[in-house]
């Protein structure tokens, strides 16, 4: 489910809660808590998986998803066949290091910005929609002294460090276009009226 809304009407979390729910500061009736929330309870997958915007995919479904969305690449043969960019490979690599990174210091870790390379927010967000990459929490930049300041800022982590590869990846041996035609039939369920430019646009 994305989190805003989008073209396909009602398939959103946005437009499942009351507006005047929103940006209140309270972190037991507002939605934008709610995703920092089930991001850090590992329940569900968070990320930009819906047209390069935030939304949640269940476990249940998270394999599909990554099937189809990495087209049953693991990244490392994804690279192999060329299929990948080195900047994409710079960021990953830094998982290599350790299993979770808040975004500016992956930034920095990746050689972004500066003299560096050049559009770490596109990349991120391509390598979530490939859910190579997911949001696994949101916590708050800390000072010289340990002190947290300002607002919190997205941690990521690989799927397969969070909930292992034999689950992230169980639906490796199903064609990819086998878990596109399930995911949208899924869809199809609950929104009938969704034709097919919607899904293949969103999804």
């Amino acid at each position: 489910m994305p989190l805003f809304q989008n073209e396909l009407r009602g398939f959103s979390a946005e437009e499942l809660t009351r507006d005047c729910g929103w940006w209140t500061g309270d972190p037991d009736g507002d939605p934008w808590y709610w995703r920092e929330r089930l991001a850090r309870s590992g329940e569900v997958a968070y990320g930009k998986f819906f047209h390069g915007k935030a939304g949640f995919v269940s476990l249940d479904w998270l394999p599909r998803f990554a099937n189809y969305r990495r087209d049953g690449y693991d990244f490392d043969a994804r690279w192999e066949d060329g299929l990948a960019s080195v900047r994409e490979k710079k960021i990953l690599d830094c998982f290599a290091l350790q299993p979770e990174w808040i975004g500016m210091q992956l930034k920095r870790q990746a050689g972004f910005g500066g003299e560096g390379e050049r559009n770490f927010h596109g990349v991120l967000t391509q390598l979530q929609m490939q859910t190579y990459l997911v949001i696994r929490d949101f916590r708050c930049k800390t000072g010289r002294r340990g002190q947290p300041y300002g607002m919190p800022v997205a941690v990521y982590a690989r799927p397969e460090d969070l909930w292992g590869y034999d689950r992230v990846t169980a639906a490796y041996a199903e064609d990819p276009a086998a878990s596109r035609e399930a995911i949208w039939t899924q869809v199809g369920r609950f929104f009938p009226e969704a034709e097919e430019t919607q899904l293949r646009r969103l999804l």
